[in-house]
């Protein structure tokens, strides 16, 4: 793991015609969503009939929103009826052609099969401008903003050895789930959040407890019911 003295970097380019034109790829804890910041971090328990802790106070819940890096939506998008406009215009392309809409889509006959599918509907393609390198060694794991089930759309996962694939772009298709919604998905709106992923092998061991391994399981269920903030005081990275 490294350190925070000692970063990995993650190499975003973009066409020098788009330089400063382009909301930036941002650390994934520069962009939660309001709601999370605005919710309490505890709530009355009707089952239990006192005041428990919510998602907030839960590490790994925020921890997995807070990882890698969101790749926003380059603009503003309208959506009306099941229609997509925007209003954008960006210079033309020079030494090297880009993808200049936001969003693209995909024939629903690319996911027969799957249960994506639908004959009526096609999927989205959200149009990522970046190229991006990744160390040696490191894959980037593109999916979902985590736990974003506010947005309209879901964004599908994928996996690419960005440490080899990095001169050319990866776009992100999406299953739009919100056939009610009407509005604008504004610009920078995160559409994929990235995590690098270091390549190795592993392999699965099974065993059953030790005596050893029962008493630490023991003990430390006994403490987590009695008090709280074991994990994220002693545990958490």
């Amino acid at each position: 793991m490294a350190s925070n003295e000692n970063p990995m970097t993650l190499t975003f380019r973009c066409p020098k015609e788009l330089e400063g034109l382009l909301p930036l790829p941002i650390p994934a804890a520069l962009g939660l969503p309001a709601w999370l910041k605005s919710m309490p971090s505890q709530a009355f328990n009707p089952v239990l009939s006192h005041e428990g802790d919510t998602v907030k106070r839960c590490p790994p819940f925020v921890d997995a929103m807070t990882s890698g890096f969101l790749i926003p939506l380059i603009c503003d998008v309208t959506v009306e009826n099941g229609e997509f406009t925007w209003d954008n215009e960006p210079p033309p392309g020079g030494a090297v052609s880009f993808v200049r809409s936001p969003i693209g889509f995909h024939d629903p006959s690319q996911v027969t099969g799957t249960p994506l599918f639908d004959a009526d509907r096609f999927m989205i393609k959200f149009h990522n401008p970046w190229t991006i390198e990744a160390p040696e060694g490191y894959s980037l794991l593109f999916t979902h903003p985590v736990n974003r089930f506010d947005l309209p759309f879901t964004t599908l996962t994928g996996l690419v050895d960005s440490d080899q694939y990095h001169d050319a772009w990866v776009h992100f298709p999406a299953h739009w789930h919100d056939m009610n919604f009407n509005g604008v998905l504004p610009k920078g709106t995160p559409v994929a959040q990235c995590f690098p992923v270091r390549r190795d092998n592993w392999v699965v061991r099974t065993a059953i407890f030790t005596d050893e391994e029962t008493q630490r399981a023991h003990d430390l269920n006994n403490a987590i019911g009695h008090e709280s903030g074991i994990y994220r005081r002693q545990y958490r990275t």
